[in-house]
């Protein structure tokens, strides 16, 4: 087997309680495992004992695009830290941050903390992700990944972007069904058609846009808008025919200005949907999120 390389069928129990990086990080459990890789909670086995996310890659392109893009951005405030890369064995490890709070699809589901109906948390968590995005998008890289699952969560409700395994540095990009099926726009399924004509290529940040407006619902409404953005989603085939108000129909408790929000996020049109920067600004002055109940007069005694 050539060197940095590790087979796809390894047991990710088998390498809990060994060590990484010289000794000095040991892999105590098992944080997560997904299709792009196997993450660790590891821990320095100096006297600090300081915690790291240890996730395991393959030996491919799509995981040294992910090493390059991830440690690029690392530094921004609300970007998962990117420590080091360790190879030993045959395997790539990524050294990252650990998050104590785990993941914000957690938070958005608590029955007891979720997110719904709180709109200072709302706003303060939405914008710390339009900031990672906007960061990621100056730097001329497209998450292509965007979800709750791949947003961590610190104390105080701080969060950070992870998971750059789906990342790209192509504005425009003819690689279709890149993902999370919830979260896809309709364009980056399939070619689009205009004028009689398919277009070949998406626009990667509109895509990552789009993805946004999703997360958006989730936050408030704990929801998904609908399960799949194209024709075959009978959901997402009744907002084409009719998308005036038609957040306000299928969730009304939702706010007016969400209402508005999301027609411009979910614009059909690429080139038309709202910027990053349009879309903070309407964030910073949405003032309710969804709709407050409206309770009743005190009744005046007889």
């Amino acid at each position: 087997m050539p060197a940095n390389t590790v087979t796809h069928t390894i047991d990710p129990p088998s390498l809990l309680g060994t060590h990484i990086d010289n000794g000095r990080i040991k892999l105590k459990s098992i944080l997560g495992v997904g299709a792009y890789g196997i993450v660790y909670l590891g821990h320095h086995t100096r006297k600090t004992q300081k915690k790291y996310a240890i996730k395991l890659l393959s030996n491919t392109k799509v995981s040294r695009s992910e090493i390059d893009i991830h440690a690029q951005l690392s530094g921004h405030d609300n970007i998962l830290t990117f420590e080091k890369v360790v190879r030993e064995n045959g395997m790539t490890f990524m050294v990252l941050e650990y998050a104590p709070g785990g993941d914000l699809f957690a938070a958005i589901t608590h029955p007891v903390h979720g997110l719904m109906g709180n709109d200072e948390a709302i706003r303060y968590i939405f914008l710390q992700i339009l900031d990672a995005v906007d960061y990621c998008h100056k730097h001329s890289v497209a998450h292509r990944d965007l979800k709750p699952e791949n947003i961590l969560v610190f104390p105080d409700w701080r969060v950070k972007l992870a998971d750059f395994g789906l990342a790209t540095c192509q504005s425009v990009s003819t690689e279709f069904g890149f993902g999370s099926t919830f979260y896809f726009s309709p364009e980056c399924q399939s070619g689009m058609i205009r004028n009689n004509q398919r277009i070949k290529g998406y626009s990667t940040q509109k895509n990552d846009i789009w993805s946004l407006g999703v997360i958006l619902v989730n936050f408030t409404t704990g929801r998904n808008p609908w399960k799949q953005a194209n024709m075959d989603d009978a959901t997402f085939a009744a907002f084409v025919q009719q998308p005036k108000h038609f957040f306000r129909r299928i969730l009304p408790k939702i706010s007016d200005e969400l209402d508005d929000i999301l027609c411009r996020v979910f614009c059909l049109d690429p080139a038309l949907r709202i910027s990053l920067p349009e879309l903070r600004l309407r964030i910073q002055k949405c003032v309710h999120f969804t709709r407050k109940p409206v309770h009743p007069p005190p009744s005046t005694p007889p």
